[in-house]
């Protein structure tokens, strides 16, 4: 006490907290993967592709490239959820900060019944919604590459399947198979099967 008091100083106002550090390539969507607790945070555009590095604390996700911090995000443990600020993605990307399964439900009833039924049995097929987002991106924009008529005919085909998946659709797509649709299967009745045993699209309003 006599020989050191004077030397002390206050303690700081902050708990000291443990620094954990991962790599990650950032997405295409602008976004990296905290793997441990499976969920993403944004990066500013121009480090898409890039190589970072994240330190991570139990309460703050900080994003470095080239020992440069270039993002910074309040820890969220929530799993497979965005953590987006929306200044940091290209005007292009800018509606990912959006991204909902209703918004994803209602674009695919824009397009056709049948589209917005098999993206929501992908929807529902996941343990959580986000899990299919990039799933139900990627079918969606095939309307834009290959056409409504030949979406919609695949989508069709991906039901009577029952496999609820991107690869599904793309597959019926590079073969052909939505073109191998005979006469009596033109004439079926188009109505979709009522199913029981899911949430079904108002829940996700």
């Amino acid at each position: 006490m006599e020989d050191e008091r004077q030397q002390l100083r206050l303690l700081p106002e902050r708990r000291f907290e443990i620094r954990y550090q991962t790599f990650a390539t950032v997405m295409q969507n602008g976004h990296v993967q905290l793997s441990h607790d499976k969920n993403y945070y944004s990066v500013p555009y121009q480090y898409i592709k890039k190589k970072i590095k994240i330190l991570y604390t139990s309460s703050t996700v900080e994003i470095y490239y080239k020992y440069n911090r270039v993002a910074m995000h309040r820890r969220n443990y929530q799993p497979y959820v965005y953590t987006t600020i929306t200044e940091h993605l290209a005007s292009t990307h800018q509606f990912v900060a959006g991204w909902s399964a209703f918004r994803f439900i209602d674009w695919a009833n824009s397009i056709d019944p049948t589209v917005g039924e098999y993206i929501l049995q992908i929807i529902e097929s996941r343990n959580y919604p986000e899990q299919a987002y990039k799933s139900c991106l990627g079918i969606l924009n095939f309307e834009k590459k290959v056409g409504r008529e030949r979406s919609i005919i695949a989508c069709k085909r991906a039901l009577d399947f029952k496999i609820y998946s991107f690869k599904t659709v793309q597959k019926i797509l590079e073969n052909n198979l939505d073109q191998m649709i005979g006469p009596e299967e033109e004439d079926r009745e188009q109505e979709l099967p009522d199913h029981g045993n899911i949430r079904g699209k108002q829940y996700y309003h």
